[in-house]
């Protein structure tokens, strides 16, 4: 992201009760909490997806969060991406990641789906990749085979203690992102797990 046009901030997520508190939903979980510490209410609709425009640090913002369900999200993205000319590089996907340890993050400027459906989607409505990617990890099971299964489970208590400080993690990843660039977002957060120690 550039830091001199407006940033798409996306969390990915899908909707409903029933979803709200499961591992395939910390992008939105992230994108509220960035949302409550800087003051943008995401409380508009447009395009099948909830949204708030603001500022961080100085720098314009549209927060979005698609409601069409993971697997549809490029539908809202793209929408939003001409709608307020946005380019692809100046946009920002935050998604669960069973790749990644529970508690690390990677920051990616492009690349493939890694078998994410909701950014499967977005690749494909987009017709790029050249998106950044902020892919917050949520391990894998060691008991399910089915990945489905573990992407729509619930975190376990162990995993729950540490929420608080891997969001706020998350958040200042996006932050730095948003303010310094990818490259020093990459050079701050990439593969560093959140403290456990306390």
């Amino acid at each position: 992201m550039t830091g001199n046009r407006i940033g798409l901030i996306i969390g990915l997520g899908n909707p409903g009760d029933r979803y709200q508190t499961t591992r395939h939903n910390i992008g939105f979980m992230v994108l509220d909490k960035i949302a409550v510490d800087h003051d943008i209410p995401v409380n508009k609709m447009k395009f099948n997806a909830d949204y708030g425009k603001g500022e961080i640090d100085g720098i314009d913002v549209i927060l979005v969060k698609p409601m069409t369900f993971m697997n549809k999200s490029g539908i809202s993205v793209a929408r939003f991406a001409n709608f307020f000319k946005v380019s692809n590089k100046d946009m920002l996907v935050i998604h669960d990641d069973i790749d990644l340890e529970f508690g690390r993050i990677k920051i990616k400027e492009k690349g493939g789906d890694g078998g994410h459906k909701g950014v499967k989607s977005i690749l494909d409505a987009l017709g790029s990749d050249e998106f950044c990617r902020l892919r917050l990890g949520v391990g894998r099971s060691a008991h399910q085979i089915d990945v489905s299964d573990h992407v729509l489970g619930i975190f376990n208590p162990e995993e729950r203690k540490l929420m608080d400080r891997f969001i706020e993690h998350a958040g200042n990843a996006v932050v730095t992102i948003l303010c310094q660039g990818t490259k020093e977002g990459m050079n701050r957060f990439n593969n560093r797990k959140i403290d456990i120690s306390s």
